[in-house]
């Protein structure tokens, strides 16, 4: 058996220690992706007035007739506004026909920058337009849409930065954002650093924003709420409107004050690895104006201070996908007791391989699905694929729909058959479901193609009454690789999760850790930097359970829990999405899918059961004849993960049967 799927089934815990974060290049800046709401990512800007530079009084709400304003910070002395001086402007005439209006400020001369600019031109020396905006330097672009709400801020894309040059950009950010803003989708990339010339506004010119609902809390409850609270969404009660948000004032203040709303358990990062791009928790900011609004006059305020509604075509969030794949009939779901997991295969007919850059599962009867994989394979491909094999894509509470980066994208072999995976959990009614999974296309094929694979450990075995039993996985990694995002997962007995990475010189580092794991909402961790992981390094994944009485969601704390499918029995499983950092199709783990190799045939005396004890009593239990082996009876039997290890083990160790 390889190390890899040994990884896969043995507790080997890792030396402990914190890996000091490397020091930041001094000398060569490039743009960093950061937290959307803590760089003003969806607040409204303060009508301001100000005079161009042709004399011409103006404010903010004059650009309200186009659909999106892009506000060019700008002037005539920095290096890097100079460099990109060009790109505004072909940028501008470029998108004028699309709706797009350019602004250009000058925060810092009463000069033009003098490149061809043909928008508006502001010298805003009084620093009143700089601290509205909240301003951090002179190469950073907002963008707002008609309602003057901030949708981007950030670079342009990463040409130029401090200390350094490149013949073409190897990331952009303005120009996907604005060209997903145009299709009304919401980009995956909305806030960045701008290196430049660094500007210091006064926030004591810019014009307050009122604390009423149109103007404050409308913004922050879109942002952070409706995608759940609104019709088709997990939420049990809509907050699209004035009404509903006061209507459920207690519930809002009691969950917001206690932090389980928004939804986000990991502890705050440390240096390099302290920003995740999909933070759903709140700012301080934002919590105290939401608390302070709830607990006070409930103001409704200007109606012309109101953001833009929120849609969701055809009810995606990723947006009106290119294909749809459904199961064929829906699937009865019982009132009561459980049900084995659902294994639906649904054919694709594409005669070359499609690259995925945005996909979303959606039950159609969410209040029973707990959770969904969708595994892609080559059509005639024997298994269904493995949990901690990894996924094409996932439906789980909390985290449904995901849109990558241009750039980074999942490949759709040519010819592909989706199986779903559904694990349906009787709530008392029986109804039906036909899940459903949109799919963007990209039209290039991506610089790098993502993967996903699982740190499992399914010898798991939690004893009685334990308050906080450890268990570990690891897995090598045998490549230089960047490891994009982070899923925990556990069932009701999970209390804390965490992931490490330890490099090849033997330091470890937490990456990610997630102290009070909520099993109703299965989170995904997405790092604003991608953290790399030099070839000879290793991920570790460890999960404390809790099956005491101290547990109030523990079905039996008199019960040895071991691994399983359903909630009741448990899971340690991490997830790990990466790609290789030289873009090859390089893969983590031990089983590419999990899918049964094409020339496999099962040996006709059955697989031996390995020797090793630890893997051993995993499989004695289903060895019903006892004879030391698996017969292909036998094998059917066993759960998919194990399934995946047998198939591996047999299938690269022993004689096949012609």
């Amino acid at each position: 058996m390889r190390p890899a799927v040994l990884a896969l089934l043995l507790s080997a815990p890792l030396a402990a220690g914190q890996a000091a974060d490397a020091p930041a290049d001094p000398v060569k800046t490039a743009p960093k992706v950061l937290k959307p709401a803590e760089a003003g990512v969806g607040r409204l800007v303060p009508d301001v007035a100000f005079t161009d530079l042709a004399g011409k009084p103006g404010k903010l709400s004059d650009f309200k007739a186009n659909k999106f304003t892009v506000v060019a910070f700008t002037n005539a002395t920095c290096p890097l506004c100079k460099k990109y001086a060009p790109a505004l402007a072909r940028l501008e005439k470029e998108y004028a026909a699309k709706g797009v209006a350019f602004l250009f400020v000058n925060p810092t001369e009463k000069t033009a920058a003098g490149h061809g600019f043909t928008g508006r031109y502001v010298a805003d020396v009084d620093g009143k337009l700089t601290a509205a905006l909240g301003a951090t330097s002179t190469t950073e672009v907002i963008v707002l849409d008609a309602a003057r709400t901030v949708v981007y801020r950030g670079a342009v894309d990463d040409q130029y930065g401090l200390g350094y040059s490149l013949d073409a950009p190897k990331a952009r950010y303005l120009v996907p954002a604005l060209n997903e803003f145009l299709a009304g989708n919401v980009p995956a990339v909305v806030a960045t650093t701008a290196p430049g010339c660094a500007l210091e506004a006064d926030a004591a010119k810019a014009p307050p924003v009122p604390l009423t609902y149109h103007a404050r809390v409308e913004r922050i409850v879109q942002a952070n709420c409706v995608e759940c609270h609104r019709p088709g969404g997990v939420g049990p009660f809509g907050l699209e409107t004035y009404d509903q948000v006061v209507a459920q004032k207690g519930a809002i203040k009691q969950v917001v004050t206690g932090g389980t709303m928004p939804p986000w358990f990991a502890a705050p990062g440390k240096g390099k690895h302290a920003t995740f791009s999909n933070d759903r928790s709140l700012t301080p900011d934002d919590k105290k104006d939401l608390l302070a609004w709830l607990g006070g006059d409930l103001k409704k305020g200007d109606p012309a201070d109101a953001p833009l509604p929120r849609t969701y075509e055809g009810g995606w969030l990723i947006g009106k996908p290119d294909a749809v794949f459904e199961l064929p009939k829906p699937i009865a779901v019982k009132a009561e007791g459980t049900m084995p997991y659902q294994h639906v295969r649904v054919d694709t007919d594409y005669a070359e391989d499609r690259w995925v850059r945005a996909l979303e599962v959606r039950p159609t009867a969410r209040e029973v699905v707990h959770h969904v994989l969708v595994f892609a394979a080559p059509r005639g491909a024997r298994g269904i694929g493995s949990e901690a094999m990894g996924f094409f894509a996932a439906y789980v509470p909390g985290s449904n729909g995901l849109v990558y980066p241009e750039g980074y994208a999942k490949k759709l072999p040519k010819g592909s058959t989706l199986t779903f995976q559904i694990h349906y959990t009787p709530n008392g009614k029986a109804t039906t479901d036909q899940t459903k999974i949109g799919l963007v296309f990209a039209k290039d094929a991506p610089r790098y193609e993502v993967h996903v694979t699982g740190i499992a450990n399914p010898a798991l075995r939690i004893p009685a009454g334990a308050d906080n039993h450890a268990v570990t996985g690891r897995i090598p990694v045998p490549f230089d690789a960047r490891v994009l995002a982070l899923f925990p997962h556990a069932h009701l007995r999970g209390k804390a999760a965490r992931f490490e990475l330890t490099t090849p010189d033997k330091k470890t580092e937490t990456v990610l850790d997630v102290p009070h794991y909520d099993f109703n909402w299965q989170l995904q961790y997405r790092f604003a930097d991608p953290v790399v992981a030099p070839k000879g390094s290793s991920l570790t994944y460890t999960t404390w359970y809790d099956n005491s009485d101290k547990n109030p969601a523990n079905p039996d704390p008199t019960k040895v829990v071991r691994w399983g499918q359903q909630t009741t029995d448990e899971m340690h499983l991490g997830y790990v999405e990466y790609v290789s950092d030289a873009g090859g199709g390089g893969r983590l783990g031990g089983l590419a899918l999990g899918s049964r190799p094409a020339d496999f045939k099962f040996p006709k005396g059955g697989v031996e059961l390995p020797a090793q004890a630890q893997i051993r009593n995993v499989f004695l239990k289903y060895d019903t004849n006892t004879d030391g082996k698996l017969d292909e009876k036998e094998f059917e039997a066993l759960p998919e993960l194990l399934k995946n290890v047998v198939l591996e083990y047999a299938y690269r160790t022993m004689p096949q049967t012609p």
